[in-house]
């Protein structure tokens, strides 16, 4: 079981990001047509584990399996869809076993693009939001201090409410 800690906002994620996105870029080659960051460490002013997610659009989510063994030399464990049909997802931990990234890569055109960047976009337009986040984000830590999966469950159903609002907002759904 892992540890849940919960971390104030740190202006170092947005570097994180930009250096790990290159290094990935560099190992996925021409496949790569965009990197996003994403997650909690994307949205400004909030508490977040200090994991920092990266969301690749690629050409061509077949040929990202080549690319297996040059995410490894990066550390990254490959875990393939992992759960969701037509992602490519891959975690690095560091030295200390800890989970430092994620990445989640996607063919151009996925709807799953599109949610991912319509949450991260909604919750930094509507800061009263992004604040109840936090707040349930540290709530939950200090809940579930040693329980991932209690602290994820514990966030599903405001991410899944906020997800419905971003994408309405985004002008991709309708409400219901």
């Amino acid at each position: 079981m892992r540890n849940v800690r919960v971390c104030p906002p740190d202006l170092q994620w947005a570097q994180e990001f930009k250096a790990e996105a290159a290094r990935v870029a560099i190992v996925l080659g021409n496949n790569v047509l965009n990197i996003h960051h994403i997650g909690s460490t994307a949205i400004p002013n909030i508490y977040a584990k200090p994991v920092i997610d990266i969301l690749v659009e690629g050409d061509d989510i077949v040929r990202i399996g080549d690319c297996n063994a040059a995410m490894e030399t990066l550390g990254y464990e490959v875990m393939g869809e992992y759960g969701l049909p037509e992602r490519r997802y891959f975690r690095k931990d560091n030295a200390q076993g800890d989970r430092t990234h994620h990445v989640h890569i996607y063919q151009t055109g996925s709807l799953e693009i599109e949610r991912h960047l319509a949450f991260r976009d909604f919750m930094m337009a509507h800061p009263d939001c992004a604040q109840q986040y936090s707040d349930l984000k540290r709530t939950l830590a200090v809940r579930y201090p040693h329980d991932i999966d209690s602290y994820m469950d514990g966030k599903d159903e405001f991410v899944k409410t906020m997800e419905q609002r971003a994408l309405y907002w985004r002008g991709l759904y309708e409400e219901s």
